[in-house]
């Protein structure tokens, strides 16, 4: 593409982007020359990757904004409305969810693509040469829970949740409310744990609101540090604790190698291998969710899209900085998504 051709597509992108401000609800007009994605701190290093090649490869384009915001507090943004105001991918380390979607709709958000973009697992990790131990999702339940099983929490150290553990007091940072990190530790990890007790169980089908917070509530007592959404602060501050447990996605424990190590949950090393075949308890899909009314809009953001199909293969470029590759079958389905921006109609949704 030549120069002169360049701005002149930029010039009729932010003028498409200009009227789809204006004719969607929640959008103010404006316009905007470069790609806004905001979202998931796990998915965070990824997208920064993504943008640095796509910057490389398309110097005609501006680099696009990434920014880590937690996957609930995306979705916020990404819902708010349609139009140059508004971001245009949202990135999220879990589903997006029904209510969300609903949100979008109302808000004139009315086609949205999502592309699975690779695997992850919520690491429990210490720094190197410190705490070591074998967890399972039912001593995390009955260490972070605000009232494990119904009852007062009660254990300072990880000794009185499990007498074969050691008598070394309990402290976990981790995730804040709106990081998906946070959400998927409550499905995968907190409420399988909770569901190790039968009364638990039989209490998910006569009241699921109780169970939901019984299950999922964390500790407020100062055992669970709510640490951001800056992930790199939690290793860190356990690097600086050897007896303190931090909570991340896996490319984190991936790039910090030689300063943390990985506990097993249930004899589960959090590896590539054991992430990619569900072994490892804490596996779980990241996404990308894009504004197909801000394809032909924004200058790039097709090529954007299109650079991370050109990334997330078993041997690409991002599975060298920790992200772990779909399926086979999950990764056609995500070209097939991201070649044709298919949006969602919302009846998967939970």
């Amino acid at each position: 593409m030549k120069l002169s051709q360049s701005f002149a597509f930029a010039s009729l992108s932010v003028l498409a982007l200009a009227a789809c401000g204006s004719n969607s609800g929640g959008g103010t007009g404006g316009t905007r020359d470069s790609i806004r994605a905001v979202g998931s701190s796990t998915v965070y290093p990824f997208a920064k990757a993504v943008s640095e090649a796509f910057a490389r490869d398309n110097p005609q384009f501006k680099s696009p904004l990434i920014e880590s915001t937690g996957t609930g507090g995306g979705f916020k943004l990404f819902c708010a409305g349609a139009g140059a105001d508004s971001p245009d991918i949202s990135d999220a380390s879990r589903r997006m969810k029904k209510s969300e979607f609903d949100t979008c709709q109302a808000n004139g958000v009315k086609d949205v693509v999502e592309i699975q973009v690779g695997l992850d697992g919520i690491a429990f990790a210490t720094a190197k040469g410190g705490l070591t131990m074998n967890l399972s999702p039912e001593t995390i339940y009955k260490a972070l829970a605000a009232h494990p099983f119904g009852k007062d929490q009660t254990a300072k150290t990880w000794h009185d949740v499990d007498p074969s553990l050691p008598a070394t007091p309990i402290l976990v940072y981790g995730p804040p409310s709106t990081s998906g990190t946070r959400d998927a530790l409550k499905e995968l990890i907190m409420e399988k744990g909770c569901d190790s007790d039968a009364g638990m169980k039989a209490l998910k089908d006569s009241n699921k609101d109780r169970h939901d917070q019984t299950c999922t509530e964390i500790r407020s007592d100062g055992a669970y540090v709510d640490s951001g959404e800056e992930d790199n602060l939690i290793v860190q501050k356990i690097e600086a604790n050897p007896k303190a447990i931090g909570i991340f996605g896996y490319s984190y424990l991936e790039a910090n190698q030689d300063r943390l190590q990985g506990l097993t949950i249930n004899k589960v090393v959090p590896t590539y291998e054991n992430i990619s075949s569900f072994k490892y308890p804490g596996a779980r899909p990241l996404f990308i969710y894009v504004k197909k009314a801000h394809v032909d809009a924004i200058p790039g953001l097709k090529e954007f899209v299109a650079e991370w199909t050109k990334m997330w293969a078993k041997d690409g470029p991002l599975a060298k900085v920790g992200l772990v590759a779909a399926p086979d079958d999950v990764l056609a389905k995500s070209k097939a998504a991201a070649d044709n921006m298919t949006p969602l109609s919302g009846d998967e949704l939970k």
